[in-house]
């Protein structure tokens, strides 16, 4: 018997056990975006990154989009949205990997008018210009 396919699978098993365990593979964001503009207003998402248009999402009050994401390794990844209502239009990056990475795997954000507002760490950001 050659022993040398089960040396190279086990070769591969502890490079993939040393990757994960130093988070060599980024573990997946989360991002989820709820209408928050008030009862009777719908909103439009438009959310891109430089590499994937995730499409128009049409949400009525309290409805979200949700998405998730590997970040890059070179920790660069940004996904920005536009967001419409009654004839408003406003950009916002809605994860910027410098910024959210180190306290935000599941980033909710809650869309109002004066901004976004990361629920689930008490923050607000204003529009972007």
């Amino acid at each position: 018997m050659n022993p040398l396919p089960i040396t190279c699978l086990l070769h591969l098993l502890l490079l993939l056990v040393v990757i994960d365990a130093f988070s060599l593979i980024p573990k997946k964001a989360d991002v989820q975006i709820y209408n928050d503009l008030g009862s009777g207003t719908d909103l439009i998402v438009h959310c891109k990154s430089k590499d994937n248009d995730l499409g128009e999402q049409h949400l009525g009050y309290r409805n979200y989009f949700e998405f998730r994401f590997r970040p890059s390794f070179f920790q660069n990844t940004l996904f920005y949205c536009s967001f419409q209502w009654n004839g408003i239009t406003h950009w916002f990056d809605i994860y910027v990997e410098q910024r959210d990475k180190p306290f935000c795997s599941q980033c909710v954000w809650d869309i109002r008018p004066d901004g976004a507002c990361l629920t689930n760490y008490d923050l607000r950001l204003p529009w972007s210009s």
